[in-house]
């Protein structure tokens, strides 16, 4: 017995993802870990999570990657469709919430909004400067507050008196948030204050003059912390919908379009088969002296796990998976 699925891979940042879809695109598993600045790593023990928790045989039929590792993940394991997280994530939300216009995600290092209509994307933007926005702000300042992370939205929702907190910059979101502590604020009102501030930045950054139309999804890790649901429905005056399987939204849409291509190519998958999680890559960095732009180019070699550095880029052998980071392509292998 065995069952047909598409595999979605998300790698972020902060954190990688992995799900699965069958073939009618409805979600079949899922796992999520810490990037941890080892993207190829996380990618190899994902697809080991994955495929030890399986009830049966899996027979992949297509693979879609995106997030900011996507190249890589996908020349690893052997990509068909390699997308951007705002596809991806356009494609799970008007998959897995009928209607939804407007989307709102925010990761760990980054935020975005995708504004649909009728199921197309017409406009997005994305913030990856200001740390105000992100999650690693919110978990940084939970820590400092020694509130559990898994704790926050929680504890946020006893607030009463909310802080009012800048939350333009996040140098100045910390100093105004440590100064409304000595002056004696509740932490329950400090960790709500800081909801609304990073919605107003949120919304002031990314949503200026864009129409924000019901259904609203809110999507990414962020999305699990009920006070920033709760400022989110406060600022817009509408219920925000987040989804059941909100944080690996990015893989599932990253599945659904592999599934999407399979099925109007019918061509073979690229898959390179679960062992990629036991194989092991050299990551070989060297600086190109073509011309005045000495760009660093990075190559992924099938061999040890060290890290390696060489002087010149034809002195490197072996089975070269992957090699990116050239301006202007003259290096690159994928």
């Amino acid at each position: 017995m065995s069952l047909t699925v598409y595999l979605g891979i998300d790698v972020g940042s902060v954190t990688t993802k992995l799900a699965l879809v069958d073939e009618k695109g409805k979600y079949v598993d899922s796992v999520m870990l810490k990037t941890a600045g080892k993207p190829v790593m996380a990618v190899q023990n994902g697809l080991k999570q994955l495929y030890d928790k399986k009830l049966t045989d899996y027979v992949v039929m297509g693979v879609g990657t995106t997030g900011s590792g996507r190249n890589l993940a996908g020349a690893l394991v052997g990509a068909d469709v390699i997308k951007n997280e705002i596809t991806a994530h356009a494609v799970a939300a008007s998959t897995n919430v009928p209607g939804v216009q407007t989307i709102l995600e925010i990761g760990g290092q980054d935020s975005k909004i995708i504004i649909l209509r009728d199921g197309i994307v017409t406009d997005f933007a994305m913030n990856t400067v200001c740390a105000a926005g992100t999650g690693s702000f919110l978990d940084h300042q939970a820590q400092r507050l020694n509130v559990p992370i898994e704790k926050f939205g929680e504890t946020a929702l006893k607030s009463t008196n909310p802080a009012r907190i800048a939350g333009r910059c996040g140098v100045f979101a910390e100093s105004d948030l440590i100064h409304k502590q000595q002056l004696g604020y509740p932490v329950e009102d400090l960790l709500y204050g800081l909801c609304q501030a990073l919605v107003r930045n949120y919304l002031s950054n990314l949503a200026l003059g864009k129409e924000l139309l019901p259904t609203i999804t809110f999507q990414g890790g962020v999305a699990t912390n009920t006070g920033m649901v709760k400022a989110f429905e406060e600022a817009l005056g509408t219920k925000v919908v987040v989804p059941n399987h909100h944080q690996t939204m990015g893989a599932i849409g990253a599945a659904l379009l592999a599934m999407e291509n399979h099925q109007y190519t019918e061509v073979p998958t690229k898959f390179k088969g679960w062992e990629v999680g036991d194989m092991h890559f050299t990551s070989i960095t060297c600086d190109c002296n073509g011309c005045s732009n000495n760009c660093e180019v990075i190559t992924i070699v099938e061999g040890t796990d060290e890290l390696q550095r060489v002087e010149n880029i034809k002195d490197i052998k072996g089975n070269i998976i992957a090699r990116w980071g050239g301006t202007c392509g003259r290096w690159e292998i994928a």
